[in-house]
């Protein structure tokens, strides 16, 4: 098999994985700023390929918005193929360095804290969905 047409099958899926449990895909630059100033809660997923992403984060992303408290608003940016929209991302992480995957959880556009690729590298989904919705009984309102 060619590795491009495996490449872009694994990445398609990845994206329709997130997409299908309700993250909103930011592509461009534009969109990233867009999202990201919006007022209220933002969880962004940082996707990728990597296995711990696909086996630990994107499950995780996935179940934790299952919950009494969650984010006003669910994005993704997709690192190593949306490369200008992650790095803009990544701009409003101040004081944390780039990690995929990872989460950002936003206030009002400004970075609250992440859960790390080295906070998900290593766990089972069940216990990254804890980390995030421990940030979600402390940041977000009951829905």
């Amino acid at each position: 098999m060619d590795f491009n047409i495996f490449m872009q099958d694994a990445v398609g899926q990845a994206r329709n994985e997130i997409e299908s449990v309700g993250y909103e895909q930011l592509t461009t630059p534009e969109e990233v700023d867009e999202a990201l100033q919006r007022k209220g809660t933002t969880l962004v997923m940082i996707n990728s390929v990597c296995g711990c992403a696909g086996g630990v984060a994107r499950p995780a992303a996935a179940h934790s918005v299952h919950y009494d408290k969650r984010p006003d608003h669910l994005v993704t940016v997709f690192a190593g193929q949306d490369r200008e929209a992650t790095n803009r991302a990544r701009e409003y992480f101040e004081g944390f360095p780039p990690s995929s995957p990872s989460f950002a959880f936003l206030k009002d556009g400004k970075i609250v804290t992440m859960v790390e690729r080295h906070d998900i590298e290593g766990f089972d989904p069940i216990q990254v969905v804890n980390k995030l919705q421990a940030i979600f009984d402390e940041h977000c309102e009951e829905i």
